[in-house]
């Protein structure tokens, strides 16, 4: 199953004392495929740095970048279909251009997603991404 994840579910998935560990330590166990562009990477590079140090940020990043189970994509188009964040765009267009079944975030202008009819992206919480995940294992 291919997924995008918002920064802020990568970010409160990254300490085994989270909740929501289960999402990070799934993706290190080959669980799901996690598609990425280079944006999306400087991204969650930036926001890791900012809350938790540039040594969590190296090791998430490290993790990230040598796991069998990233997808590194190249978009070629964007769709601009979040217009109150449109820096949130970068998933949104990640996830069209790798066909991810769905985007996972916790980001309510994600939301907006839910009225376009073309092109489809999913979004689910990350409670509903782990109900998927439980039922596709």
């Amino acid at each position: 199953m291919k997924i995008v994840l918002d920064t802020n579910v990568l970010l409160i998935s990254v300490s085994d004392r989270s909740p929501v560990h289960w999402v990070f330590k799934r993706f290190l166990d080959g669980e799901f495929t996690l598609c990425v562009t280079s944006d999306i990477l400087l991204e969650y590079e930036e926001i890791l740095t900012r809350h938790m140090g540039s040594a969590v940020a190296d090791f998430v990043l490290q993790a990230i970048e040598n796991a069998v189970n990233t997808e590194w994509v190249t978009k070629f188009f964007h769709w601009n279909l979040i217009t109150a964040d449109p820096d949130d765009n970068k998933f949104v267009d990640c996830a069209i251009a790798c066909q991810a079944k769905f985007i996972v975030t916790e980001d309510r202008h994600f939301q907006v997603l839910k009225q376009v009819d073309f092109p489809k992206v999913e979004v689910v919480s990350v409670e509903q991404f782990k109900t998927e995940i439980e039922h596709s294992s």
